[in-house]
C-alpha cells in the first residue's frame, strides 16, 4: 500500500498526486514510469514519474481522470492509499548536450515532458518548451517549466492563451528560422500530435524522440499488449521504451491498437456514473 501524501487538481480532470514510495523515489530516472492500480482487480495504469524527492521518499504522478482506472486512482485523497505502485519501469531518457533542444507537450503529455526537459536543461541544453491545450485552463506545469527552460511557448486551440492553434504552428516558426534549429526535439502527447511533429522534423534531419503510451498490463514485456512497430521491428514500449526515434515509429498501427478496448472502457466507466451525478 502506498500513501497519498497530497492531491491537487491542476486542470479539468487532471490531478497532481504525491505518493510515499521511498524505493522508487531513490531509483527513478527521467523518462521512467510506474504502473498504478488503485485496488486489487483494477486496471493497471502506466503513468510517468513526473518528479521524485528521494529525501522525502516521494514520487509525483499526474493523472488525467478520463476512464474507469484513472478515475479510481484520482479519487484517492491525501491520507488514503493506492494498492499497487510498480516501478521504476522502462528505459531512462538518453540525456546529453545537444546545444538547443525543443520539448513539445500536448495536453497531459506535458507531465511526461517535464522531467525530460529538466534533465536536458541540467545537461547544459538551451531548452525551449512548447506546451499546448484546448484552452488556458488545460495548460499545465507552465510555471514549473519556466524555472529551467530558456523560453516557454504556449498554444491553445481556442486562443485563450498564447498562440491560437496547435503546437505544430509554433514548431513551424522555429524550424523556419534556419539559424537556430534545435539539435533535438522531444515530443509527448496524443498520437496525431507526435506524428505531426515527426512529419515536420524528419525532412530537416532533426533527431526527434517520442514517448509512447500504448496499452500495458504487466510492464515486463510478457503480455505483449504494448507492442509497437519501430523501424520495421516489433518492440515493447514497457521494456524497449517508452521513448523511441519518432521517424521510425508506425503511428498508424499505434493508433489502431490504442482503440482496441474503447468499447470495454466505456462499459467500465459506466460503473462510476452514479458517483459523478
Amino acid at each position: 500500500m502506498y500513501e497519498v501524501k497530497s492531491r491537487e487538481l491542476i486542470a479539468p480532470d487532471v490531478y497532481k498526486m504525491t505518493l510515499l514510495a521511498p524505493r522508487i523515489a531513490s531509483a527513478r530516472k527521467p523518462g521512467q514510469f510506474v504502473i498504478v492500480r488503485a485496488e486489487e482487480g483494477d486496471e493497471r495504469i502506466p503513468l510517468t514519474i513526473a518528479d521524485a524527492d528521494p529525501g522525502a521518499g516521494t514520487v509525483t504522478i499526474i493523472v488525467q481522470a478520463v476512464g474507469y482506472g484513472t478515475r479510481r486512482i484520482a479519487s484517492r485523497e491525501a491520507g488514503e492509499f493506492i494498492r499497487d505502485l510498480a516501478g521504476p519501469l522502462g528505459r531512462p531518457t538518453e540525456i546529453k548536450n545537444f546545444g538547443r533542444v525543443t520539448c513539445i507537450g500536448g495536453g497531459v503529455g506535458t507531465a511526461v515532458l517535464f522531467p525530460l526537459a529538466r534533465a536536458l536543461a541540467d545537461a547544459g541544453n538551451e531548452v525551449t518548451a512548447i506546451i499546448g491545450g484546448r484552452s488556458s485552463e488545460h495548460i499545465i506545469l507552465r510555471e514549473e517549466l519556466s524555472e529551467f527552460c530558456h523560453r516557454i511557448l504556449v498554444t491553445t486551440e481556442d486562443g485563450s492563451a498564447g498562440t491560437k492553434g496547435f503546437v505544430t504552428a509554433v514548431l513551424d516558426e522555429i524550424l523556419d528560422d534556419g539559424s537556430k534549429l534545435p539539435g533535438a526535439v522531444y515530443a509527448v502527447g496524443p498520437v496525431p500530435m507526435m506524428k505531426a511533429v515527426v512529419d515536420r522534423t524528419s525532412p530537416a534531419g532533426i533527431k526527434t524522440i517520442v514517448s509512447l503510451n500504448p496499452i500495458m498490463v504487466d510492464g515486463t514485456g510478457m503480455c505483449g499488449g504494448c507492442r509497437v512497430t519501430v523501424g520495421g521491428e516489433v518492440k515493447f514500449a514497457c521494456v524497449d521504451g517508452p521513448e523511441f526515434d519518432g521517424s521510425l515509429v508506425d503511428f498508424d498501427e499505434l493508433s489502431r491498437r490504442r482503440a482496441t478496448y474503447e468499447n470495454h472502457e466505456c462499459k467500465l466507466d459506466e460503473k462510476l456514473q452514479p458517483d459523478r451525478e
